[in-house]
């Protein structure tokens, strides 16, 4: 009894850990699909880059002794700076052409992401350490847990919280939300709507690399790890509810512990799970757990 009591704590906190990387995976989809209606079919190979450019930056910064959190910093700029540029000099031009055009070009941006992925760094595998300091294990309730997967958990409600705070109690969080209902009428009142767009698209992929960079300790970097991410951050966005921040918190949680718990009772069957709660919840709410008709 005491053996399976500690497989179902692990596991639900495992879940937990999976759903916090989820959430800042599927906010910035969620945030950008949201607002400016973008099928960001790239959004997963821009975590794939965040997690590789870290993996880079720390194997270089290492010595100074807080290598890991100024590499994840450096890799999220640097990959928000690459969205900046998307964003402005080619994204921008899709906006009024559908959704086709957009899911073509994202895809396209895929490609070549697997590609510099495939030059850069080959198709091995890499590993990061724990950052110093997280690598050891706390006690919860008489259990042992690794500490850097109880701040993962903890980083992911403070994001969850920043981006609340953004969205809710601020001017541009206002303009946002404003955005999303009437573009033209925010654009007439001498909002910059082209510089919002880029800011929140590059927020969006600050987020997705972000969450690579900090995952990349707990799991392995490599090639294919866009794909897999891509599948379930789209899931949450679903069953959550386009848009909706805390639909994306929601989702996330379901879709972190269903994987957890379905690799020990379907183990080749847990992402079935996953795709079945989607479909029932299509079914049941097209527009999410928590979204609004539109």
């Amino acid at each position: 009894m005491e053996a399976f009591f500690f497989l179902i704590y692990v596991q639900f906190l495992s879940g937990l850990t999976r759903a916090m990387v989820l959430f800042l995976v599927a906010s910035g989809l969620s945030l950008v699909f949201g607002t400016l209606s973008i099928l960001n079919f790239a959004h997963g190979s821009f975590y794939m880059l965040g997690a590789f450019i870290t993996y880079s930056l720390f194997l270089r910064l290492n010595a100074w002794g807080f290598g890991f959190w100024l590499s994840v910093l450096l890799a999220s700029l640097s990959i928000a700076f690459i969205g900046f540029l998307l964003e402005t000099f080619l994204i921008r031009k899709t906006y009024h052409r559908g959704h086709i055009p957009q899911l073509l070009l994202t895809y396209a941006f895929t490609l070549i992401a697997s590609d510099i992925v495939r030059m850069r760094w080959g198709g091995q595998f890499y590993t990061l350490p724990p950052p110093p300091g997280l690598s050891k294990a706390i006690s919860l309730i008489g259990l042992d847990f690794p500490t850097y997967n109880l701040f993962i958990i903890f980083a992911g409600l403070a994001v969850y919280g920043l981006l609340w705070w953004l969205i809710y109690r601020t001017r541009i969080g206002n303009i946002i939300r404003a955005s999303v209902f009437d573009r033209e009428v925010v654009n007439f009142l001498g909002v910059p709507i082209p510089w919002l767009f880029s800011f929140l698209f590059s927020l969006g992929l600050f987020l997705a690399a972000l969450a690579g960079g900090l995952y990349a300790p707990l799991t392995t970097i490599d090639i294919g790890m866009d794909v897999s991410m891509l599948i379930e951050a789209f899931a949450v966005v679903i069953i959550g509810g386009v848009g909706n921040l805390f639909g994306t918190l929601v989702g996330s949680l379901i879709v972190g512990l269903i994987q957890s718990f379905g690799i020990i009772l379907f183990p080749q069957h847990a992402m079935a799970l996953i795709f079945f709660v989607m479909a029932v919840v299509l079914i049941v709410r097209p527009y999410g757990l928590m979204g609004t008709k539109s």
